[in-house]
């Protein structure tokens, strides 16, 4: 017999299914993804808003040239789609999207039917070598003499010069002697501090940025070392000088503003060397590291006297090293005497990673038979004690590049363990290994919200809290937060959100008025009731593909995001009621401390330690702030290539570790100074936990625990 709580589940979920299909707006993208005229017909038909935007600002139409289906493209001019509509995270247009590909077709028809964003179109396809593409500009447009002067000067084949010529286009003069010796230190190569780098050289011209083998001429605008690029007028680049040299460039763009950092001033890692340790090593009762971050996701372990330095080859401070099979970024979780780990075996000897800071969206689509794998192993000798398959199939999901069909991290509450492989399940296991539940899930679809074939895999944990398992699904479709019972896995409340997806892992934030679930997302951070999942608040935050979690501390929490429009930081009171966002150009309200709306990491998680909160961009940057004010103490470059798990600390120390297996050691406190740097060996994904005197890291192929020899047990 079917119980009635489960059969209005089913009822529901299938109500909701109906609604999504019968949603006109979702049909409407659904079918422009797809190039299906006939069917974006039917959903203009049956009501779908033409020039509806999603939730980064992208229109039917903006899609449908991205993908060159000019079929589409006109079907929509028709029913009255603007041809200018420009998006809110590259800030570009049908045409400048469209002037990309190789349609030439598409790129005229825009232009007949009203497009205005002919100006990048023409430097950008010059630049490309796109002959054709320049043919169609330049007749259908009158460009200005500026731009035709700045195709020019960038232009890839004689062909694309003579017919620029033909239009009118002159060689730009070159700069004078005088602005070349003023400008000579502008030039450099400057490194965003979420990875992304610009290189700027003096020509002939003057100041110019690399792109594509040319580079693309600045002019000045009047304003100190302020210059935008020849023929636009949407991107100001502003130059700020420290000594002899620039030490950073601010580049903005609309609403936009990125921050590039001189490389010269990256430091040289050092060499993997055991250095003197101040810390006895002493460490007192093993602390638990129940799930992501440790407890309440603090990354914070002080006195658990992790070392500071190691060297894996030597075996120096190093006191097991355990081979994990597959491919899994979770991190290791520790109570009492156990160590538990998840990973995913794909079918393919070879199933590749890439890392490092790229803008490639891809997907890696393994059709393999993967198998997902729950591990536990003795915190003291590293010995695998069991070993638990909770499915077996092809990934219902594909994963990103650099992420794994195991990002989830276990949560523990030193009886059970919980496990979450997205799509394939939600599973709770006692510490013998005998499985108390599982729950499917359904397909969770976290693809990238304007094009969903490049799907990127599950990320959020589940956390424990009061005897309930707390997850946090935000995918394309019908997002929600629920809470399972650990007893019996019975879900007892469910509370939808109105998000695009996200990767970010809520936390527990116990506080001087209560008890509040904290969550960060695309569009909004929330609290809820954790006892009930009803929604206490809300913050707008607007800021697209959000993955650090909150981080609480000093009766604040602070969410952070990394992409664009806003990189925010923001710390939030605790007792907020109701809609606690922010107005344009405020910092403060009665709910929030302080905020800022640049510089937030990407992908690692902040950490409050002592008075500063930390942050680490996917380049290797760090900042410190005042926690209590958001005043920046100093930023400093860590070195490494790139950063995915997050930093965690301890008596004193911070622990950074590159997706290149460096782990470096930063001393905390209002003065940035690096320790150690420690080379693992192997590529480093996962955030550290610490306990009992030892930092466990998880590498691609190992588990290691680092600590000095008669560590307390």
């Amino acid at each position: 017999m079917v119980r009635p709580r489960l059969l209005a589940l089913a009822v529901a979920c299938a109500f909701t299914l109906v609604a999504r299909a019968e949603n006109p707006r979702e049909a409407l993208w659904d079918a422009v993804r797809g190039g299906d005229v006939k069917a974006v017909a039917a959903a203009l038909d049956k009501g779908a808003d033409v020039n509806a935007r999603n939730e980064i600002g992208v229109s039917a139409i903006w899609i449908a040239a991205s993908k060159g289906k000019i079929d589409v493209v006109e079907l929509l001019v028709r029913r009255g789609a603007d041809v200018n509509a420009r998006d809110l995270i590259w800030y570009q247009t049908p045409l400048s999207t469209a002037a990309g590909g190789l349609n030439t077709d598409l790129v005229k028809f825009l232009i007949k039917s009203g497009a205005k964003d002919t100006d990048d179109a023409l430097v950008s396809a010059a630049s490309a070598g796109r002959t054709a593409t320049v043919r169609v500009v330049l007749e259908g447009a009158k460009p200005a003499q500026d731009v035709l002067d700045a195709a020019l000067a960038v232009a890839r084949s004689d062909e694309i010069r003579d017919a620029l010529k033909k239009a009118g286009a002159v060689a730009m003069k070159p700069a004078t002697a005088q602005q070349r010796e003023s400008w000579k230190p502008l030039a450099g190569s400057f490194e965003h501090e979420n990875g992304g780098q610009m290189t700027v050289e003096l020509g002939e011209l003057g100041l110019g940025i690399k792109r594509l083998g040319a580079l693309h001429p600045l002019v000045p605008t009047g304003a100190a070392d302020t210059f935008k690029p020849a023929g636009s007028s949407s991107t100001t680049y502003t130059f700020e000088r420290k000594g002899d040299k620039a030490y950073r460039v601010i580049s903005r763009r609309f609403t936009s503003e990125l921050s590039y950092y001189n490389v010269a001033d990256k430091p040289v890692p050092k060499p993997a060397t055991v250095v003197a340790d101040a810390d006895s090593g002493a460490a007192i009762q093993p602390m638990d590291w129940p799930s992501f971050r440790g407890p309440f996701a603090t990354g914070v372990a002080d006195g658990q006297h992790p070392p500071l330095s190691w060297d894996v080859k030597a075996g120096t401070n190093v006191r097991w090293k355990t081979p994990i099979p597959g491919l899994g970024h979770s991190c290791p979780i520790v109570s009492g005497d156990r160590v538990f780990l998840t990973t995913a075996i794909s079918g393919d000897p070879k199933a590749s990673l890439r890392i490092g800071n790229y803008g490639d969206v891809a997907s890696v689509n393994d059709t393999t038979k993967h198998t997902w794998q729950v591990l536990c192993l003795d915190r003291d000798s590293g010995k695998i004690l069991w070993t638990r398959t909770v499915f077996e199939g092809v990934p219902k999901i594909k994963r990103h590049l650099k992420g794994s069909q195991a990002n989830c991290t276990a949560a523990t509450d030193g009886k059970r363990v919980v496990t979450c492989f997205g799509s394939e399940g939600l599973f709770c296991h006692d510490f013998t290994g005998k499985l108390l539940w599982k729950r499917d899930l359904g397909t969770l679809d976290s693809s990238f919200k304007i094009e969903r074939e490049y799907e990127w895999g599950f990320g959020a944990s589940p956390i424990v809290h009061d005897g309930l398992a707390i997850l946090q699904c935000d995918v394309g479709h019908d997002s929600f937060i629920a809470a399972y019972r650990l007893d019996d896995g019975e879900r007892v409340w469910s509370t939808p959100r109105d998000e695009i997806p996200s990767w970010s892992t809520p936390t527990i934030w116990k506080n001087s008025k209560g008890v509040e679930l904290v969550t960060n997302a695309a569009q909004y951070a929330r609290g809820y009731d954790p006892a009930t999942g009803k929604e206490l608040w809300r913050l707008a935050k607007k800021s697209e593909v959000t993955i650090p979690t909150p981080v609480p501390g000093r009766d604040l929490i602070f969410v952070t995001s990394g992409n664009r429009p806003i990189q925010p930081i923001i710390a939030i009171r605790p007792g907020a009621n109701g809609d606690i966002s922010l107005k344009e150009n405020e910092t403060q309200n009665d709910h929030v401390a302080w905020a800022r709306m640049r510089g937030g990491p990407y992908m690692p998680t902040p950490i409050l330690y002592g008075d500063y909160l930390y942050t680490c961009g996917n380049g290797g940057m760090i900042t410190c702030y005042e926690a209590a004010t958001g005043k920046e103490i100093y930023k400093e470059r860590l070195g490494g290539v790139s950063y995915t798990a997050s930093p965690v600390a301890a008596d004193g120390k911070l622990y950074f570790a590159s997706e290149q297996g460096q782990v470096r050691v930063v001393k905390a406190g209002p003065k940035f100074e690096l320790l150690a740097m420690n080379d693992m060996g192997d590529v480093v994904m996962a955030t550290p936990a610490i306990s009992g005197g030892m930092l466990f890291v998880r590498g691609q192929h190992f588990l290691f625990a680092l600590g000095r020899p008669g560590a307390a047990k």
